[in-house]
């Protein structure tokens, strides 16, 4: 092996052990927002999972930290109907967006939640990325080019993450990841890299617990 190879096999070492340090830490719920004026005014970098309904954004949460209960699951597109703040080791916040698109809610409610979703996305100005979550089986859909131009347009960082990859085999992958990429070239405000992740088999988990820790203020000690 090269020194340069040893020197970045090194890095992503730390890298990935200041993640498990990082998501060690106690994951606590702050709040659950259902108007603007409830966003929490916390000074701490935040990270939001968006996505459309049902496409996995709690159970993420959930494998990230370590716990199958801090965030709620269900079946039911719709569930998650309010800004949802979770704080990680008094270093991050982790923001739970209700999902776009299809939802088992009375139209009022989605609309309400939506134009919610939209205020937070354009006018916080700690956030530092937003998680777009994609269903790998379905890849990207109209509605998510919608939010991805929209986060373009608010010169809000995004990372396409790509849920439920065991669900698809290899092939699948490697066509999807492909395609996805060449979207995303032309879209400014899109991080580059692209993550498969599955919140069920824990691929990707170590990865992107390491991106996240990089975008913590501070170190945590000890």
């Amino acid at each position: 092996m090269s020194e340069a190879q040893e020197r970045e096999e090194e890095g992503l070492a730390r890298r990935l052990e200041a993640g498990r340090r990082l998501f060690a830490q106690e994951a606590r719920f702050i709040l659950a927002a259902v108007k603007a004026d409830q966003v929490p005014a916390s000074q701490l970098p935040e990270v939001a999972f968006a996505g459309r309904s049902n496409v996995g954004k709690s159970s993420l949460v959930n494998a990230l930290t370590g716990r199958r209960t801090l965030a709620r699951t269900s079946g039911t597109p719709g569930r998650t109907q309010q800004l949802i703040f979770f704080e990680l080791g008094g270093r991050l916040m982790l923001v739970d967006l209700p999902g776009y698109g299809y939802a088992k809610a009375p139209k009022q409610d989605v609309e309400r939640w939506t134009r919610l979703t939209r205020s937070y996305l354009k006018g916080r100005p700690q956030l530092r990325r937003v998680l777009l979550l994609v269903d790998s089986r379905h890849g990207l859909k109209d509605v998510d080019r919608g939010v991805m131009r929209e986060l373009n347009d608010a010169a809000v960082s995004y990372q396409l993450i790509l849920t439920k990859s065991d669900k698809i085999k290899a092939p699948a992958r490697a066509r999807l990841l492909e395609a996805t990429a060449a979207e995303v070239e032309t879209h400014v405000a899109a991080h580059p890299q692209i993550l498969l992740m599955s919140a069920e088999k824990g691929e990707g988990i170590e990865r992107l617990r390491a991106e996240l820790a990089a975008l913590a203020a501070v170190e945590a000690p000890g």
